[in-house]
């Protein structure tokens, strides 16, 4: 049983990569339509990864599909977020739409916060924490067993100081990998769209978004989304109008 798993695990992957390959000749060849094609087909097989984002992303971007490629770029941010492709690619594509919307300045600490999030990835905070917490086990030790009043000094201050970069890197992580795998964000997919102060049509309207803006979604009800743009505006838009990151 086990080794028929393996096998139709490898088949699988085989036929993904010989997939890749035929979208990413298309693409060169500029079939960008067929290489999107051959991709999706790659993501239907459950299968992801922050290059096959990137990669879709530059087709719709060659398209002229600027929303999509935002999209896909956001994609594959989330898995790769310090690759400078990936940031580059999205932040040309960001200027090529409507929506200039200022970012609500953050508190000191949350800049702090957001420096170190943006430090590295999921998985390389998960090893940072790993080796904190060793080291925190190591010291402690020292703290606890050795003789000499000196040594035991040291072991306690770096002890702590290991505690709080095990602290740290733990809620660096785990908010990293939350947030790879959550779906609270999306981009705006209808042309224009008036945001409603409720969730029905004949609610107050409160401002106007274009297509290729990214939102925070902070609620569902129904056929509507409560959505939350950069600048800290708040409003409901129908489901269908936003596609999720």
């Amino acid at each position: 049983m086990l080794l028929f798993v393996v096998l139709v695990l490898q088949a699988k992957a085989q036929t993904a990569d010989s997939l890749m390959i035929q979208a990413n000749n298309a693409y060169n060849k500029g079939l960008y339509d067929s290489s999107i094609n051959l991709y999706n087909k790659v993501l239907n097989k459950n299968l992801e990864s922050a290059d096959l984002y990137y990669n879709l992303g530059n087709a719709w971007f060659k398209k002229g599909e600027i929303p999509h490629a935002i999209l896909y770029y956001e994609k594959a941010k989330k898995l790769s977020p310090d690759d400078e492709d990936i940031n580059y690619n999205l932040r040309v594509a960001n200027s090529m739409i409507v929506d200039k919307i200022e970012t609500v300045p953050k508190l000191f600490f949350q800049e702090w916060w957001a420096y170190f999030y943006d430090l590295f990835g999921a998985n390389q905070w998960a090893v940072i924490l790993l080796v904190s917490w060793a080291m925190l086990i190591l010291f402690f030790g020292i703290f606890v067993f050795s003789r000499s009043r000196r040594t035991k000094k040291t072991g306690f201050f770096l002890g702590v100081l290991f505690l709080l970069l095990t602290v740290v890197s733990y809620g660096l992580a785990s908010q990293k990998y939350h947030h790879s795998i959550s779906h609270n964000e999306a981009i705006v997919f209808t042309p224009t769209i008036t945001v409603k102060s409720s969730p029905t049509q004949t609610a107050v309207d409160l401002f106007v978004i274009h297509e290729g803006t990214k939102v925070k979604i902070l609620d569902k009800v129904d056929n509507w989304v409560k959505i939350k743009i950069s600048n800290g505006s708040v409003g409901w838009v129908p489901e269908n109008s936003v596609e999720e990151i």
